[in-house]
């Protein structure tokens, strides 16, 4: 027995190793699993002649988490050696195994991802039980599978297939997919089943090799060599140009591996390892995607009464989204709107869907008030008018439960000013979803001024309920989320303004990794809900209100063009039959339009940052003001609600990573400013990190 893992040898001569790292919920491959198996190893090697196969199984929840993500974001360069040890050791370990001459069976009872999956995969025989699910998801986090996984997946299941459905977008499969996939070679209905079938499996199979170690083996389906030179052009096309390194790495990996002996691929894949782990955007999206995403979501909540009936206010395209998400957590929804055929089309929102008649049963449409009777959750979906919002709530105060939560689904009206028309002010927060609702997994809780703890408590276990990720933040026109993208849209049409060529712009946020070029994205929200927010912020601001050069470009967008944006058929571009066809070639009419026009000729790199610093400027005065609580939050937030580019690990971790660090990012915000407005001034918080040598943290 190790630290990490049991050995228990029974009398049929079967060995079962039992992975169990008592220092962690879950089984890693930190250093102390390492040297575990390496003795593990050892002495099965040792004991062969005594011994009849190896089971591997887990004692945890989960089968293997898979690599240690602390030692990884560690490697710093210059530690390329210690790194390529440590890789090195695993895949020694691994083929070590499957070269044991014993049959070894992976007894999968949960999550096998990661080095965990690699773990699997060096196994000769996978069964599962199903909920378990299997996968690589390490591009996801800016890395590759450094265990073997490259090689073997390749090997097992062909080239295009390993890198479509396994390697490239970091897929995670259920059992039933794996089984289909060949990822998994066996299920079995119940934990309790995995031994016996992993014995009997043993006991059928005394000579079981790896295929890829018999002589002769061909990987399935060749080598498509007509097709390799066409895997470079869809990956650059699917990139779009961002800066995503690990699908580049892991497709050299799996081609040039395919095409020499399996322990010359191990090292090719070690090598492409190496170059990513060292790098900062592995870090990054380490940072963002594991850390700072269990940060966010390990919140406790404590202990909260049941949710019960949702009654969802407005059944247009939110809240038949919403109640659509509160129906597939298994909650009965009521949903309202001002007429009965009103919810009815809202409802037929989930059958677009494609839910099933249990789901469509949870979703009751109504008109009428006095159907929403002891609701214990009211999420108001209405449109942007604090009157309409005070008035919905009204209507329905004295009819659900009396301690019901009620929530506002606004994405920029502050909460305190529409908690006024609830006489429960401490029972009301805010609930941003972002749109498709079914799809974006981030929700914005916003606490007014009078929500309580146990409010806030409450629309915690609500977001957990709906299977999403919450992240808490302070009231103010427009929250985190909205306040900062449209500090992003404002620069697109800036850019516009000054004479920057429209496809320049949309070239230059797609490289630089937003899901959407911005003046699509601006298509997309349609041109008249900017222009509104920015008519209340200049009414709230007053004389305090300063004008923005993106002003004038709505402004004639609307009222000259008459081009609001997708929904109407025409904006920044120009649509057939609904579909996106190309820039509009009217907007040349905006070419040098500014006050002050600074350049025609403005550096494709200040294109770039200049969107990227806005909105990690506009983060900083967020987290000046309180309406940020974390630094966790603000990177997870920007990433998964308002579509900030991964790579960079989410806003401030944009600030952190910026060559020279929080004081190299305000020197260019300084020189941006200079150029391109004031707007860009470093904020007093960020010039105390800068001061300090500090990191957002």
């Amino acid at each position: 027995m190790t630290e990490t893992i049991r050995y228990e040898r029974g009398a049929d001569g079967v060995v079962t190793l039992v992975l169990d790292d008592p220092s962690r919920g879950a089984n890693t491959m930190n250093d102390a699993y390492i040297a575990g198996m390496a003795a593990v190893v050892g002495r099965l090697e040792a004991e062969r002649d005594d011994i009849t196969g190896v089971i591997v199984t887990s004692a945890k929840k989960s089968w293997f988490a898979g690599g240690d993500l602390d030692s990884l974001r560690a490697v710093e360069p210059g530690q390329e050696t210690l790194a390529l040890e440590r890789a090195t050791a695993v895949k020694e370990q691994f083929r070590r195994l499957e070269r044991l001459g014993r049959p070894v069976v992976a007894a999968i009872n949960g999550a096998a991802l990661g080095g965990g999956y690699e773990l699997a995969l060096a196994c000769h025989h996978r069964i599962a039980v199903p909920r378990a699910e299997v996968g690589l998801p390490e591009v996801t986090l800016g890395l590759l599978p450094a265990g073997g996984g490259v090689t073997r997946t390749v090997r097992l299941l062909g080239l295009t297939t390993a890198l479509t459905e396994v390697l490239l977008k970091g897929k995670r499969h259920r059992a039933a997919k794996a089984l289909e996939l060949g990822l998994v070679d066996e299920l079995v209905e119940t934990p309790e089943q995995l031994i016996a079938a992993a014995r009997a499996w043993i006991a059928a199979h005394p000579e079981a090799a790896q295929p890829w170690d018999a002589e002769g083996y061909r990987i399935p389906g060749g080598i498509p060599y007509a097709q390799l030179p066409a895997f470079p052009a869809t990956l650059r096309k699917q990139l779009k140009g961002a800066p995503y390194p690990a699908p580049r790495n892991i497709l050299a990996a799996a081609v040039e591996g395919a095409q020499v002996d399996i322990d010359t691929a191990f090292t090719i894949e070690s090598r492409y390892f190496i170059e990513l782990v060292r790098g900062p955007i592995a870090k990054n999206m380490i940072k963002a995607f594991f850390f700072d995403l269990n940060e966010v979501n390990a919140r406790d909540v404590g202990d909260t009464p049941p949710i019960g009936t949702v009654a969802v206010l407005g059944a247009g395209m939110m809240g038949a989204a919403i109640a659509y998400v509160c129906a597939r957590a298994g909650l009965p929804v009521v949903l309202r709107d001002v007429t009965r055929e009103a919810a009815e089309r809202g409802k037929a929102y989930a059958e677009k869907l494609g839910a099933s008649k249990d789901l469509l049963d949870l979703i009751t449409p109504t008109g009428e008030a006095r159907d929403l009777a002891g609701a214990g959750l009211v999420i108001e979906a209405v449109f942007e008018d604090p009157a309409l919002k005070h008035k919905v709530f009204a209507e329905i105060e004295d009819v659900v439960s009396p301690g019901a939560l009620l929530c506002s689904n606004t994405s920029t009206l502050p909460i305190t000013l529409l908690a006024e028309g609830v006489r429960r002010p401490s029972d009301f927060i805010g609930l941003h979803f972002f749109s498709p609702v079914d799809r974006m997994p981030l929700v914005e809780v916003i606490r007014g001024e009078k929500t309580s703890e146990e409010t806030l408590r409450r629309a915690l276990a609500v977001v957990r309920a709906l299977r999403k990720t919450p992240i808490v933040v302070g009231d103010s026109r427009g929250f985190f989320t909205s306040r900062v993208i449209g500090t992003f849209t404002n620069e697109g049409m800036a850019m516009l303004a000054e004479g920057v060529p429209p496809a320049t712009i949309e070239q230059a946020s797609t490289q630089a990794g937003y899901p959407a070029p911005v003046l699509a994205l601006m298509d997309e929200l349609t041109l008249t809900l900017p222009r509104r927010i920015s008519r209340e912020n200049r009414a709230a601001a007053g004389d305090a209100w300063v004008p923005h050069p993106a002003d004038a470009v709505l402004e004639r967008m609307i009222d000259d063009f008459g081009r609001p944006g997708r929904s109407s058929g025409a904006g920044f571009y120009e649509y057939e039959e609904g579909r996106r066809v190309r820039l509009w070639p009217g907007l040349s009419a905006f070419s040098g339009t500014a006050p002050e026009n600074p350049s025609a000729e403005i550096p494709f790199a200040d294109v770039q940052e200049r969107m990227l610093f806005i909105e990690a400027i506009e983060s900083v005065r967020c987290l000046e003001e309180g309406v940020l609580l974390s630094v966790p939050e603000a990177n997870v937030g920007s990433i998964l609600g308002i579509g900030y580019p991964g790579w960079t690990g989410g806003v401030l971790q944009y600030i952190n990573q910026y060559p020279g660090g929080p004081a190299g990012f305000a020197e260019r915000a300084r020189e941006l400013a200079g150029r391109y407005g004031e707007r860009f001034t470093p904020p007093a918080l960020l010039l105390t990190k800068a001061a300090e040598g500090a990191l957002f943290l």
